[in-house]
């Protein structure tokens, strides 16, 4: 489908979701949004805590854990007996930099599209144990084969004990060929993590099949789960080196359920996750894909285009992804913490909710589309935010 023509709406897909219809909701991309069966799902589990907590935490809640981790990563093409269930990906991220065991002289290699939470966490580590940190630059507009040899060229075998790389940048929404990474960094002996924060839900993914050491994806994005549900993978060479992060009853028992049992916290948004896949499921899958994917290029195209920008200098994230940026007006949030003020000034002023980070020296706006958004509200914002922004730099 062409980027000039908006996607036809799935029947019903809007009544799904309890969002504010006051205002335009296109950033799904940082906290996700609930389904409203997933939300009674959810209420359902904490109605059974609370009437019974005993019971509820004593009889067979190990088994239900057990059945959601096999159930969501057989969805993702994941191994269940070596995935554990995570509260986030950031989470999962410092389990294992804990678990790797770096030491003086060990290098971690990230790329300049990491989270900054990872990159905080990973900071943090090699203050700890005295290893250190470099980031490899990844242009936004290089092709796949191009942003491999960049990232192979900066592995130094021998040194760099990690590598930390997106399959979708939060702030750029770049599809990376992390298979292709995973095998380069596999030939040099380097240790391979994958943040998939973005891709459960929204891209087709065989999580076996690309060959890291540890994947991690969360759930609670586009695969429509509860906040705080994630899935960690990790190869059969590392399970039985995850050093949990927290010591409970269950640690004997060894990864996953050393990892995913924590005492008395709340499971309910594992237990009722599995709702959010049957839901995809039922609007069908490919058919959602299709939708958000049109509708993302669709809406970066008309706001692009009202900030004076040719389709050329819009960037093309790749097949299947259902967020775009739209380079801001140079001088716009070159720093973050421009770019939150600038996010909370278009909330406010224009009842629309977006990301815009700050990358490379350059603002860029995050926009994401869902099947509850409309092609209206891209317009709407596209009508609008010139102005907004005019006055904004005065």
């Amino acid at each position: 489908m062409s980027a000039d023509v908006p996607p036809v709406p799935l029947p019903g897909a809007r009544l799904l979701f309890s969002l504010d219809p006051a205002v335009s909701y296109l950033n799904h991309g940082s906290f996700g949004a609930l389904p409203i069966g997933v939300q009674r799902a959810q209420q359902r589990l904490r109605d059974e805590m609370e009437a019974n907590p005993l019971r509820f935490y004593g009889t067979g809640l190990l088994d239900r854990i057990i059945h959601s981790r096999r159930h969501l990563a057989t969805f993702l093409g994941a191994d269940p007996d070596g995935s554990a269930l995570v509260p986030t990906t950031t989470a999962a991220v410092s389990l294992v930099l804990q678990s790797v065991r770096l030491a003086a002289g060990d290098e971690v290699l990230l790329t300049d599209h990491a989270y900054g939470a990872v990159v905080t966490a990973v900071k943090r580590e090699c203050r700890r144990t005295g290893a250190s940190a470099r980031t490899v630059a990844v242009p936004l507009d290089a092709p796949a084969a191009e942003v491999v040899a960049r990232i192979r060229a900066a592995l130094r075998p021998g040194r760099t004990r990690l590598l930390v790389v997106d399959q979708l940048p939060s702030a750029t929404a770049k599809l990376l060929p992390v298979r292709e990474i995973a095998a380069a960094a596999r030939e040099l002996d380097v240790t391979v993590l994958v943040d998939a924060a973005h891709v459960p839900g929204m891209l087709p993914v065989d999580v076996g099949a690309i060959g890291a050491d540890f994947w991690v994806g969360n759930l609670h994005k586009w695969g429509w789960a509860p906040r705080g549900t994630a899935l960690l993978h990790v190869a059969p060479a590392w399970r039985r080196r995850i050093d949990p992060l927290i010591v409970s009853w269950e640690h004997d028992e060894g990864f996953p359920l050393s990892v995913e049992y924590q005492g008395t916290i709340d499971y309910t948004p594992w237990l009722a996750a599995p709702a959010g896949v049957f839901t995809l499921r039922t609007l069908g899958v490919e058919d959602v894909r299709r939708h958000n994917e049109a509708l993302a290029a669709y809406g970066q195209r008309v706001v692009g285009v009202a900030l004076g920008l040719a389709p050329s200098e819009l960037p093309d994230p790749g097949p299947g992804v259902a967020m775009r940026v739209v380079p801001l007006p140079a001088g716009l949030a070159s720093t973050q913490p421009e770019a939150i003020a600038l996010r909370q000034h278009i909330s406010d002023k224009l009842a629309a909710e977006t990301q815009v980070s700050a990358w490379g020296g350059r603002g860029l706006l995050r926009l994401s589309a869902q099947v509850y958004n409309r092609p209206e509200e891209f317009h709407r914002l596209a009508e609008r935010l010139p102005a907004l922004l005019r006055d904004y730099q005065r």
